[in-house]
């Protein structure tokens, strides 16, 4: 296109020259609208051209009462041609562009625009608007066309000789030749400068991610934002997508009016129920200007927005588009070697929802609290990511056994359709251990086995003989005839009285207090610890982790009120953070639970070292609970 202007500018020059003099054209003044019809919210455009005006000549603008002015620009063009005679004709046409908007509907009449020289005024005629309610769109009739070429060509000249139409309009330098459209609408109060929240699709499914953005629109200078409040967004999960620290604008076009857009949030949202939902109006404070000593603050608030939401189909569920796959470092083992099986999950949609399906181990696997792990990502403003979840199993007999294939069903909202991702079945091989072992036999109920060498014994010397002695003496007076033997008769009937009237009180002032019951079951839980400390002399590796746990366990369900036994570590992490324990202490709690699993099968748990290690952590994590 610039070579071909370039080009065109030449051959002008060359008329020019080659036509001898030059004379000026005929006097032209009009007006025009691209169209007849328009919506209250519509804008469009009125253009005031003016041919071959007498130097000096003053364009007086229509100043209508139902229309306001968003914008105006100005652009020249020139032409020559050839008149009778051959003398060479120059038209100078300059075009005046009104961005308009009617503030009411109805008939309405734009008035005349006027041309005042020295000698006389000129008028156009005043254009009638048809204005109906709402929003009518852009008129296909007045979508832009490539203009045709202004210069007059003399007869004779070949069609292209300047390039192609669309090289020479719109020119290069028209201010409504947007870099970007935007239907956004326009305020019709601080126009500009206003905020403005769009989502990217007006309806979606329960659990599908639509996009909020934040915009600042705006033909004023800005120094920075101070300050942004997000709506509650009641209704949604949500996840930021990005958050700008600095402004960066983009030029933008809202109805023909150039406007430099930047971004101030986006955020995906996770509609969790179906029905039609609102978010409210965000809210920034936002300082204009060059110069902070010439600058103002400016509070804007943005528009409501409202979002359909479909309900799922039924049994449908972890709706978005995702993928599952496992991975096992081995398959052959022998007896009591784990083995580290792991899931992992991928895909776009709302992570943290994704429920995944239960591992079924055969009962000859011992499945120990997963670890999990995720990480989220966003691609193309589309959120999702990956989690990891990293089983340990430990075979308890030798033979072949079969993990059963996982299926995750998800919905996915472009095919509308429920998908299934399946894992292949997984089959373990176990071997006899190294000491030819073929079953390990554990306690069901966790119990510690009793000492086999505790045992009811007779020990000493045996028997000792009767005694074969005896002395004899009068008989005293009766008990029952002493002058005290009332009193004393009825002293410990009266003793147990109030002694049980005690512990009755007792119990009805005891009994309600919560607090009283957990620092009673938290001492337990210690005094088990130190029991643990015992076991950690002369029990096995796996009894003392286990004693360990058990009583972390009871301290748990001690502080937290309620039982834990059964649950596993994320859950648990769940109560500790609905009870608002703080971060550093649910650490060492979960650290704890994790050193007694890699105690019962890890190599080198079992040295003094080692337990001296997790018992001073169990302490520890008992001490610091707030």
């Amino acid at each position: 296109m610039t070579v071909a202007r370039t080009g065109s500018a030449f051959a002008i020059a060359g008329l020019l020259c080659s036509a001898g003099p030059a004379l000026a054209g005929e006097l032209e003044f009009y007006m025009t609208v691209d169209r007849n019809k328009v919506g209250t919210e519509d804008t469009f455009r009125c253009e005031i051209v003016v041919s071959n005006a007498p130097e000096g000549a003053v364009v007086q603008f229509p100043a209508p009462n139902d229309f306001e002015v968003l914008s105006r620009s100005e652009s020249t063009q020139m032409s020559y041609s050839v008149g009778a005679g051959g003398m060479g004709q120059i038209k100078q046409v300059r075009k005046y562009t009104l961005v308009m908007r009617a503030t009411r509907p109805g008939a309405l009449t734009i008035p005349a625009a006027g041309l005042q020289t020295a000698s006389r005024t000129y008028k156009t005629e005043a254009i009638r608007v048809e204005v109906v309610p709402g929003r009518l769109g852009p008129d296909p009739k007045a979508q832009r066309r490539p203009a045709q070429n202004p210069f007059g060509l003399p007869p004779g000249f070949p069609p292209g000789l300047f390039g192609d139409d669309d090289d020479l309009a719109p020119p290069i330098d028209d201010p409504l030749d947007p870099l970007a459209e935007d239907d956004t609408p326009v305020p019709r109060s601080d126009s500009d400068l206003f905020l403005r929240a769009s989502l990217d699709r007006a309806e979606v499914f329960a659990g599908e991610q639509v996009t909020l953005t934040l915009f600042i629109y705006s033909r004023i200078d800005l120094m920075g934002v101070d300050s942004v409040v997000m709506p509650k967004l009641e209704g949604f999960l949500a996840q930021d997508l990005a958050s700008p620290t600095n402004l960066a604008p983009e030029m933008r076009s809202l109805g023909g009016v150039q406007y430099r857009a930047y971004l101030l949030r986006s955020k995906a949202l996770f509609p969790l129920r179906p029905g039609e939902l609102t978010i409210e109006p965000a809210e920034a404070d936002i300082s204009s200007g060059v110069f902070p000593f010439s600058g103002r603050k400016l509070k804007r608030k943005s528009n409501t927005l409202t979002l359909k939401v479909k309900p799922l189909p039924p049994g449908a569920a972890n709706v978005g588009r995702w993928r599952l796959s496992s991975t096992v470092n081995q398959t052959d083992v022998a007896l009591g070697e784990p083995v580290q099986l792991k899931l992992v999950l991928e895909g776009r949609g709302n992570l943290k929802a994704v429920t995944l399906p239960r591992l079924e181990a055969p009962a000859a696997l011992r499945v120990f609290d997963p670890q999990q792990s995720e990480k989220p990502s966003v691609v193309k403003n589309l959120a999702g990511g990956t989690r990891t979840v990293e089983y340990v199993l430990v075979p308890q007999q030798t033979g072949t056994f079969t993990i059963s294939t996982l299926k995750l069903e998800y919905f996915d909202p472009e095919t509308q359709r429920i998908e299934t991702s399946t894992v292949d079945p997984v089959t373990i091989t176990v071997r006899p251990s190294a000491t030819g072992a073929t079953a390990t036999q554990l306690p069901a109920n966790g119990a510690l086995p009793a000492d086999p060498g505790a045992r009811n014994q007779l020990v000493g010397g045996g028997l000792k003989p009767l005694r074969n002695t005896a002395s004899f003496t009068e008989p005293r007076q009766a008990l029952w005839s002493h002058p005290a033997f009332p009193a004393l008769a009825l002293g410990p009937v009266a003793l147990g009285l109030a002694l049980g009237l005690g512990a009755v009180l007792r119990g009805r002032l005891g009994q309600d207090d919560p607090r009283q019951r957990r620092e009673r079951q938290a001492k337990a839980a210690r005094k088990r610890l130190a029991q643990a400390e015992k076991v950690s002399a002369t029990g096995s590796t796996a009894d003392f982790y286990a004693e360990v746990e058990r009583a972390l366990r009871s301290f748990l369900e001690a502080r937290l009120g309620q039982s834990v036994s059964g649950l596993t570590r994320p859950q648990v992490d769940e109560l500790m953070r609905a009870a608002k324990v703080p971060d550093d202490v649910r650490a060492r709690v979960l650290g704890v639970f994790e050193t007694c699993d890699l105690g019962r099968y890890a190599p080198g748990m079992g040295d003094v070292a080692a337990r001296r290690r997790a018992l001073d952590d169990a302490a520890h994590a008992m001490e610091v609970w707030p």
